[in-house]
């Protein structure tokens, strides 16, 4: 592997990440305030709250010793885009761009090429209309196993388009079945109920797992634990892995904390209320890790 990029794995220790910093996601407080009602959020940030909020969920990622990128302001894109994992897959040959299934997000896949290119790093592909994937449907198993969510957000179209892509980088596509939950204007990713934490220990909502997936996580050996129901709203599942058996976590889940370091897993916490739970999306969503490597 190259010490550029290579992301086919979740687990081993992040080396180069791509976010986006509020400042330059939510511009100011005016943007916030139209745009959040628009792209369905629980509520509107506070864009001061949420910069600070943010720096200390940007010094937990340096404390892994993660080489850092931020993608620039643009105005082209909407508050979304502080959400960098999903406009694009990351591979051994490349980046995949993403056709997005939430209307609002389609350009920001441009956005990401355009920053990939600038420090050399290969796009391999793109998913085309009327396909969709998001990168949160994506989950890799191992470096030849990945599992992706059809649902709202990514259809059949996308996963045979993905699958084409990825050729013989892969072994196996699986495509697995999500709920309707909330329905389509809902944010419901295959990463919303299951979360790698090891090779083997896997963070789990499994009310909304399909009964042949969760299935086929134990058959391979892999530890399940539980997120109760009382911290799924909460995001208690939305669990980033920097290193094996280290994650980062949004605050307020104690009982998934605990479950996590029942199984010697170090948890760090960080504010989510105004940069996750308003827009639905957790510390695994606001990261592009774009280079894995145990070395």
């Amino acid at each position: 592997m190259n010490n550029l990029f290579g992301c086919q794995n979740m687990v081993d220790p992040i080396r180069r990440i791509l976010i986006k910093h509020p400042k330059n996601a939510y511009q100011n407080q005016v943007t916030v305030n139209e745009q959040s009602p628009l792209l369905n959020y629980f509520g509107i940030p506070d864009f001061e709250k949420a910069q600070a909020d943010y720096d200390h969920f940007v010094e937990l990622i340096k404390s892994s010793g993660a080489e850092i990128h931020f993608l620039p302001a643009d105005d082209t894109i909407s508050l979304d885009s502080i959400y960098t994992h999903d406009p694009c897959v990351v591979t051994n040959g490349g980046v995949i761009l993403c056709t997005m299934g939430k209307k609002d997000r389609l350009p920001e896949s441009a956005a990401m090429e355009n920053y990939f290119q600038s420090i050399d790093v290969p796009i391999l592909g793109r998913i085309e209309a009327p396909g969709t994937l998001e990168g949160g449907d994506v989950v890799w198993i191992d470096e030849r196993t990945v599992a992706i969510g059809e649902g709202y957000r990514s259809n059949a179209e996308g996963i045979r388009q993905l699958r084409e892509l990825l050729g013989n980088l892969v072994d196996e596509v699986i495509s697995v079945s999500l709920p309707h939950w909330t329905g389509p204007g809902g944010c419901m990713h295959l990463m919303s109920n299951v979360s790698p934490i090891d090779h083997d220990l896997y963070l789990v909502y499994s009310r909304l797992l399909s009964v042949s997936f969760r299935q086929y996580l134990i058959e391979r050996g892999i530890n399940l634990v539980e997120v109760p129901d009382e911290e799924y709203d909460s995001m208690g599942c939305n669990v980033l892995t920097m290193a094996p058996r280290k994650c980062i976590m949004i605050e307020g889940n104690p009982i998934t904390q605990s479950r996590l370091e029942a199984e010697d897993v170090e948890v760090h916490t960080y504010d989510g209320s105004e940069i996750s739970q308003k827009g639905a999306g957790g510390p695994t969503c606001l990261t592009r890790p774009f280079l894995r490597s145990v070395s």
